[in-house]
């Protein structure tokens, strides 16, 4: 879903969901994973116009980096941070000269998490989380961002999402 809203001129709002791929990270025997990383290719073509203010934001299901999920190395083999799709969701945001606005404004090495699942006992406790949630800028506004709140207390809400909310502040 697109929309194009006023605010101090127009900016573009594209909200994204990514299908999550199912359990098995091979394309080959899971019609679910093939079917991710045909869409997360299809979205390199997702470019804003030259100058144009844009924010895409949404549950991408893919955590990229390092500092975006509990233990790199435990996950390198699970759906969401698996080296074909980081690489692709890297191209992907590469190619459509999109900014990584949570990571600017919270560098690595600091861990962002933004999903944890419903299978741990104590989330918190546990806290093995994955950055699956993500707010890109269109290089118009690359650097504008100048707070991420990722409301991880929204978690202990009842009956709550896996996900929890991001904020993001413009200036």
């Amino acid at each position: 879903v697109a929309v194009t809203v006023d605010c101090d001129g127009p900016l573009r709002v594209h909200n994204v969901y990514v299908p999550a791929g199912g359990d098995e990270p091979d394309p080959e025997i899971n019609d679910k994973f093939a079917h991710k990383l045909s869409f997360l290719e299809e979205m390199t073509r997702l470019a804003p116009a030259s100058g144009e203010r844009s924010v895409l934001v949404g549950d991408l299901n893919v955590a990229p980096y390092e500092d975006d999920v509990w233990s790199h190395r435990q996950l390198l083999k699970v759906v969401s941070h698996t080296p074909v799709e980081t690489e692709l969701f890297e191209r992907t945001r590469s190619a459509g000269g999109w900014d990584d606005a949570m990571r600017r404004a919270l560098p690595v090495p600091d861990k962002i998490y933004t999903w944890w699942s419903y299978r741990a006992r104590d989330w918190r406790a546990a806290n093995r989380g994955r950055r699956l949630d993500h707010v890109w800028t269109s290089p118009a506004l690359a650097g504008t961002a100048f707070s991420m709140d990722v409301l991880v207390d929204a978690r202990d809400w009842e009956k709550p999402s896996d996900h929890v909310p991001v904020v993001a502040r413009f200036g």
